[in-house]
């Protein structure tokens, strides 16, 4: 990717996210998506880690929070799944295929193919600092200061108003970090717990960011995001995944994604 123009960087720094269409191209998009189904058609997810996957607070500790099938899922591929996709002992209502809300946390790290996009020249040096409910990155992958996260959301699919796209409040990252997700001490239930709360905020605040195929959206660490349920017969997928400053920035011991032997760290740029 080249780098961004100084039009673009403004752009960012005011509203908090830019809009890169034609980051990867179609042949890109389709060997994402065909690694997507292969993974998902190797799944084998034990009745009792079976998490559905959330961004609402009580259901966030309830389900993630108290599970470590989530909390060590760091440097490891796993599965989270939509919401009302088992019955009561966990058995699949909907075909597997159908039932994933989001593979976490280290394809970047263990698969080749989302390797190959997330270390590609592309998307080095960027040179700028289901339904999910609104919500800041930094809430879960805080660092001092703040400002240092970058959210990298590809599409592998159109993002359309009826299946989903991204809404944002352009310039809420100039407003600090409402709550934080920190990891409890060790034995503690639930695994995590938060430090503030999301404030109410008016839906007029909100702009859709639809885009096409192969686009790529720059995300600041603060900036307030969400999407609505796809309740369209098509299918949205995605890939995100998140960039740190790597000079003079502190990750925070207290958040749920530590560092481990085998993922030293999230992917870093300088």
């Amino acid at each position: 990717m080249a780098y961004l123009s100084p039009a673009q960087v403004r752009k960012f720094q005011e509203d908090g996210f830019l809009v890169l269409e034609g980051f990867l191209s179609v042949a890109e998009c389709a060997a994402m998506k065909e690694r997507i189904g292969e993974i998902m058609a190797k799944m084998d997810v034990p009745l009792h880690c079976r998490t559905e996957f959330s961004t609402q607070e009580e259901e966030q500790l309830r389900a993630q929070g108290s599970t470590d099938y989530f909390l060590s899922s760091g440097d490891k591929i796993r599965f989270f799944f939509e919401k009302g996709v088992f019955d009561k002992a966990g058995n699949f209502l909907v075909p597997p295929e159908k039932s994933i809300n989001k593979i976490g946390h280290a394809l970047h790290a263990h698969d080749s193919v989302f390797r190959c996009v997330t270390h590609s020249p592309k998307v080095q040096h960027p040179r700028c600092g289901g339904e999910v409910s609104p919500h800041q990155d930094a809430s879960f992958l805080y660092t001092e200061p703040l400002g240092r996260v970058l959210g990298m959301w590809i599409a592998l699919e159109d993002a359309t108003l009826e299946n989903g796209c991204l809404w944002f409040i352009p310039g809420s990252h100039t407003n600090g970090v409402s709550r934080r997700m920190v990891r409890n001490p060790a034995c503690s239930a639930p695994g995590t717990s938060f430090l503030g709360s999301e404030p109410v905020r008016e839906n007029s605040l909100f702009v859709p960011t639809p885009v096409r195929r192969g686009a790529l959206v720059l995300i600041h660490g603060e900036v307030v995001h969400m999407s609505e349920q796809n309740l369209s017969d098509c299918s949205r997928q995605s890939y995100t995944f998140h960039l740190m400053e790597a000079v003079g920035t502190v990750w925070s011991p207290e958040n749920w994604l530590q560092p481990t032997a085998e993922l030293p760290f999230p992917p870093l740029y300088t």
